[in-house]
């Protein structure tokens, strides 16, 4: 992956989970990554740090992704410090809480999809037309889920509906986008020990959903570290949009 060396990523939701593993794993191949984060300023500026330490470029800015100001905020200071975006990862989002159907409000709904779909739709918005500026195409990778697929856990219907949004809403921005040559693809991750099911998922739950895997385990951040590095690069999958890759160690198999 030596196309990697020298690119610019802004990766979304970086400073914990799945995010921060595509962080490292982008500067160790030469991407300078600006690392997004939201409340989790101290663990984002570890993942910084052990970039940095490591010989990478990295640095950390925050913003709420619920916010069209903060998001053109995020865009501009990656655009001051680096010059150029390459690589659009579009992973912050959160499940918020879980609620039965007859007790759910407006204001999770908007809350909900605010920060799963609404954010995806509002970076791309941001950065397109400066990958457009700079000419030689780039790639975007979304964060859908496997609850896009099966509709989640207990509660879950609004996450997983939002999913479900970006999944679609890919397929069409790789259709208007393919002429500009920027990529358009998303990781759709299964059940994964992050932070969020620390937050949203007691123990009884994912053994409960860890029993459904076929590889009879919980998934990693690193487990999916594999798949935004290949939608990245253009010697890997510089024929590949439109594209959702499943990785859930065969909880689901489309």
């Amino acid at each position: 992956m030596e196309d990697l060396k020298g690119k610019t990523a802004l990766v979304t939701g970086a400073s914990t989970g799945i995010g921060a593993a595509v962080a490292r794993a982008y500067a160790a191949r030469g991407v300078r990554v600006a690392v997004h984060y939201n409340r989790s300023a101290g663990p984002a500026n570890e993942v910084v740090a052990a970039i940095t330490a490591a010989g990478g470029e990295a640095f950390a800015l925050q913003g709420d992704v619920r916010d069209t100001e903060a998001i053109r905020h995020v865009v501009r200071e990656t655009i001051a410090r680096w010059g150029a975006i390459d690589i659009l990862v579009n992973n912050a989002g959160s499940l918020v809480k879980r609620v039965p159907i007859a007790e759910f409000d407006d204001a999770l709904f908007d809350d909900v999809l605010h920060i799963n779909a609404r954010s995806v739709l509002a970076f791309c918005r941001e950065v397109v037309p400066l990958m457009r500026a700079q000419g030689r195409g780039g790639s975007i990778i979304n964060v859908s889920s496997v609850a896009a697929r099966h509709g989640g856990g207990p509660g879950a219907y609004l996450y997983a509906g939002a999913k479900g949004f970006v999944s679609t809403a890919t397929r069409g921005l790789a259709k208007e986008l393919a002429a500009d040559r920027i990529r358009v693809n998303a990781v759709a991750p299964g059940v994964i020990q992050t932070p969020f099911h620390d937050q949203f998922s007691t123990p009884q739950m994912l053994e409960s959903f860890r029993a459904t895997i076929p590889m009879a385990r919980i998934g990693e951040p690193d487990d999916c570290v594999g798949a935004f590095l290949y939608l990245a690069s253009e010697q890997l999958s510089s024929y590949v949009t439109g594209q959702i890759l499943e990785v859930n160690g065969g909880q689901y198999m489309p």
